[in-house]
Order: C-alpha cells, then structure tokens, then sequence
C-alpha cells in the first residue's frame, strides 16, 4: 500500500482521541484557556455527564475578531512567546484542543475583547467551520460544546455512564480550582446541582479556605503546613497527618507550576515519605504545589498534559520525602481530630439489639445514675468502643490494675500534649489527664514505636548493639523461610539478629538486638520469615530494611498485660512527645486518642 497525506479532518480526529478522550478532558481544556485569559471568576455548567452540554465561561481577556478565527486551527496558540518548547508558562500551549473538540463535536465560542466595539462568535461542526458573526456578550469568553463524539459514535461506546463522567468533570474542576484558589468557581450540573467556591486571599490563609471547601473541613484540621525550598524547588502545600488517611489516593491533589499532574515520581515520593507511618493499603491526604523553573521540567511528555519529566529528579523526590517526614516529626504525638470524633460516636452507638438509631441517652434510660443497671449499662457502653481496628472494654468501677489514681499530677504534666498518667486499665491503656481533656494511649504500640525509632537512629548512627546467646536457639522452619532468612543474613545482621544454617529447613539464632532486652527469639525469628516472604522485590533495600526494624520492634516493646508504674506511664508519655511519629505505631495504628473536655461533657449531657 502506497503511502498517503491523511485527511485534515481525519488527522483533527486523531488528536481529538488523544487530547480529548472523555468529557472531563474537554472541561480541563476550556478551564485552563479560562485561566491563562486572565480570568477572576469561570463558571461551568455540563448536561448528560458532559457528553450532550459542555459550558464554560469567563471574564478573562477575550479574543479579537482574528484570533478568534484562528484559533480553531491546529497549532494555533497565543501561550507560546517563542519556539522554546521548555519555557511553558502557561497551561496550555500545543493549540491543539480547540480543533479536536470541534472535529468531534459541535462547538460555538462567544467572545469579546476590550479592543472590540462588541462580542464575535464561530461555530465548529464536527470539523466544518462557519463564519464568525456579531454577537452580545458583556466580556471575556464563552464556549458551548454540544453533542460530544457525535461525529465519532464509536468513541460514545467508551464513555462511562452520566454520573462515572459527571464525577470526572468534578475531580477536574477541584484540581485547578486548589491550583487558583484567587479565582472564583462555579460547577452546574442538570441533575447534581451547584458547587460553589468564592475567590480567595492571595497567601497560605486563602489556599488553606480553599483547601477546606475542596477537601473538607477534616483535612484542613488535620493538615501540617509544608514550605521548603531547595537549589531553585519549591514545595509548599499541605499534607495529612499520617493518622488521617484514606482508602484511596482520590485526596492527593499534585501540582507543578499551578499544572494539576498525576506524576509517578511524586506519587512515588508521597508513598516513601509515609511509607512507615502508614498502613500498606492506606493512601495519605495531601495538596502539594512544586514550583521550579520552567527549563527544569517538561510539561510535554503527554498529550493530557498530566505527567512531567524533571530535569532533576533526584532533587523533588528528596525535596518531599524529607519536607514530609521533618513536618511529621514536628507534629509527634498528634493524631487526627477524627479519631477522637469516631470514639466519641462509638460511645454513643446503640445499646444492643432493637435500640434507637441515634443512640442511647442515659436520660431516658433505665440505667441512670443511681441505678443498680448503671454500671452494668456504662461498661456495655465502653466495650463497644473501637480503638483503631480493634476494641477495648473498661469496667466503672475501679480495678486492681489502676495504678496511677493514688498519685497527684504533677502540674507541668498537665501542661504536657499528652498530660498526667491517672491510671492504666487491663494491662493496656493508659488514662492521661491534660489541663482541657483526656487522652487514652495503647502502651504496648506507643513503646513499639518508641523502640522503632531507637533502632533506626542506633543503625544511622554507630549500629546496632548485640547480645550473644548464652544457648544458641535452634528455629526449625519450612525449608524455603529458612533459605529465605540465610539470603538476608547479612541485612539481619546489620541489625543485630545473628543467625547461621543448622541443617535443613533450620536456622540457629546466635545473637539479638541488644536493645530489644529479653526477647523471644525463636518467635522473633518466625515472623522475620513471614515478613520476608511478603517483601516486594522492587522496593527500595531502605524500605525493605525499614520492615525488618518494624518486626523486631514489635517484640522489643511493652506488652500489653504488663503493669507500669505511675513514672514508668510518665516516662512513656513524655518519651512519645519527643520521638518522631510516635502518634501511630509501626503498622500504622493510632497510638492514642484525645478527647476534649467539650467532648466528654456532651457525652453525659452535660452541654
């Protein structure tokens, strides 16, 4: 077959499949020409998931009577200064997406520019361009682009329904509505209704408003506030506390250079900063802005403009793993307001089968105080209280275990963010006073944390120490752990667990870390084999090595079942306010929670 000049209009549609793939994409593309006109204030109103309406309009610059007809051509762009293709200052630049939509559907723009004595509009028919005519239009631009994919029905095979493309429309619209939190947006929808979000403030102030009326009041509570820079990069934003985490990554809001991006590299780097203060299958809350020199990244590795190629990789993925994890350590031992929320509501869940839905109210209730039913009824009430994943039950009356309530607080404790040890109840928790509430720690995930981190600092710094065993333990094992365990001696090593093969299918355990104390070996041993036939060989060696110290911290630490003393409880408590990320423990698990003193007084109807 000879080889032949494609068809403008077929050429037209081939870019439309690669910039405009679904609905969502045409939006992006009208929103951001929106912005780079200038614009203080763009409204969006879609009909059918976007595929039978597409509205966008501005108050930017607007266009003139010829640029207004040459903007519907391919590789017709006002956002290119020059023919330097890495000095992108703008959101879009490939002139491209205004020829695509209308080469697969119907498209008018209504526009108006200072210098006009009125408003010109043009339409694009499935390819077929009309003649730009008069028209009323007070300011800046409107585009209307109905009938998405009409000149292309395969492509409608493609689509999600109305509400799956809706949805992206709306993803897409918070992305750079975060990106521009000084313009004001609306989004309309025929069966949605309307989102608004009011210009903000130039500063940390307005992208912290705006970040709360796109995410949610609850990751604005529970954001730390990032602003580094380093060698021209500049990272600043916000980013969840490791506690307040989702189960996707729908909450990570990226950018470069206000560009709304889905970068591997940066997804990459969040999962590192987190990776161990967070469980493996929870993703962080996030809203993270780079800015950087244009010449030092490229904006056109994609078509959709969503991924970028740094010049210096290295550099931005370091730049946010360390920004990440100092704000982390700052933050010790906070955890997330919703955690205190969710045990507050847990107390007020139904009592049993057959109760009301809004929960039990001890006012109307036979179990009032006073009452022989009282005591039984509060510690029904406690034990359905979750803590994290699990649940722990407290009785009223005082047990032998409540070691804590004969010795007065010292006031400095109170004053401390995780207050005065009162008492400690099964063996496991411990009850603290602050000056303005109470807080609930898990001694055995707090320590385990607290020994994690020793471990880590003892390996940057001089090692770890070693204890040899009097008596060699012999592990018997399946014989593919054990073959396992001997390919990571060296690495355990490094960690002060020294083990050799003793025949097969068997291990002998000659010393451990010195820090651990009197650990169980052989167990230790057996949950290294475990954890070592679930790593991922494609992580990094730190992170692998990072699991190791999580396995063996988990046996160096308090159990839960052992009584502490009232200045072993303290010593615990101020331990965990000077460690970083002692606010979750290896697994990624609450260490404590904070109830306000508002909080406890509603709860007994108080308030």
């Amino acid at each position: 077959m000879p080889v032949r000049q494609l068809p403008e209009g077929i050429v037209n549609r081939i870019a439309a499949g690669e910039v405009v793939e679904r609905p969502a994409a045409v939006v992006k593309e009208l929103v951001e020409n929106a912005i780079d006109a200038g614009a203080t204030r763009i409204d969006v109103l879609t009909g059918g998931g976007g595929r039978r309406l597409i509205r966008v309009a501005d108050d930017g610059a607007g266009m003139t009577r010829a640029d207004l007809a040459l903007c519907v051509e391919r590789h017709a762009t006002s956002k290119l200064a020059g023919e330097d293709l890495l000095d992108i200052r703008t959101l879009g630049f490939r002139g491209e997406a205004l020829p695509s939509i209308g080469a697969v559907a119907s498209l008018t723009i209504t526009t108006r520019h200072a210098d006009e004595p009125h408003a010109w509009a043009l339409t694009v028919d499935a390819g077929d361009e009309g003649e730009t005519m008069p028209a009323a239009l007070a300011r800046g631009t409107r585009v209307e682009v109905e009938d998405l994919f009409y000149a292309t029905p395969a492509r409608l095979k493609f689509l999600k329904s109305d509400r799956a493309e809706g949805s992206a429309i709306v993803d897409v619209v918070k992305r750079l509505c975060l990106a521009h939190p000084t313009i004001a947006f609306s989004l309309a929808d025929d069966e949605a209704g309307t989102r608004s979000y009011a210009a903000q403030a130039f500063g940390e102030a307005g992208l912290l408003a705006r970040i709360g009326d796109v995410m949610g009041r609850d990751f604005a509570d529970n954001a730390l506030a990032l602003d580094v820079s380093r060698n021209g990069v500049r990272l600043f934003g916000f980013a969840g506390l490791p506690t307040f985490h989702k189960a996707t990554a729908a909450s990570q809001f990226l950018f470069v250079n206000g560009r709304p991006i889905r970068d591997r590299l940066v997804l990459g780097a969040l999962r590192g900063a987190y990776a161990d203060v967070m469980p493996r299958d929870r993703h962080p809350a996030v809203a993270l802005f780079i800015e950087l020199d244009p010449h030092e990244v490229d904006v056109n590795v994609h078509p959709a403009k969503t991924e970028v190629r740094f010049r210096d990789s290295a550099l931005v993925r370091g730049l946010i793993v360390s920004a990440i994890r100092d704000a982390i350590a700052r933050a010790a031992p906070t955890t997330a307001t919703t955690i205190g929320t969710a045990t507050i509501s847990a107390f007020r869940a139904p009592m049993g089968r057959g109760a009301p839905a809004r929960g039990w109210d001890w006012r109307h209730s036979p179990a009032r105080p006073g009452t022989a039913g009282f005591a039984e009824a509060g510690q029904a009430a406690f034990a359905q209280a979750p803590f994290g994943q699990a649940t722990f039950a407290m009785d009223i009356a005082p047990g032998a275990d409540a070691r804590a309530a004969a010795v007065a607080p010292e006031p400095e404790d109170l004053d401390q963010p995780l207050g005065a040890a009162r008492a400690q109840v099964h063996g496991t928790y411990i009850l603290a006073q602050t000056r303005d509430g109470l807080v609930i720690v898990d001694q055995h995930a707090a320590h385990e944390r607290l020994v994690y981190e020793r471990l880590k600092r003892q390996m940057a710094e001089a090692g770890i120490g070693r204890q040899a065993l009097l008596i060699p333990i012999v592990v018997e094992l399946d014989p593919a752990d054990a073959a396992r365990l001997l390919t990571r001696a060296d690495d355990l090593e490094r960690f002060g667990l020294v083990i050799e093969g003793f025949g097969p299918g068997a291990v002998v355990v000659r010393e451990t870390p010195a820090l651990l104390g009197d650990v169980d070996a052989e167990a230790l041993t057996r949950d290294l084999a475990e954890h070592l036939a679930e790593w991922d060989t494609t992580d990094p060696l730190e992170r692998r090595l990072l699991s190791v110290a999580a396995t063996m911290a988990c046996h160096g630490s308090v159990r839960a079942g052992r009584l502490l003393k009232p200045a072993e409880m303290n010593a615990l408590l101020r331990e965990m306010e000077a460690t970083p990320g002692s606010a979750q423990c290896n697994h990624g698990r609450p260490t404590s929670v904070s109830l306000s003193l508002g909080d406890i007084e509603r709860l007994f109807g108080r308030r």
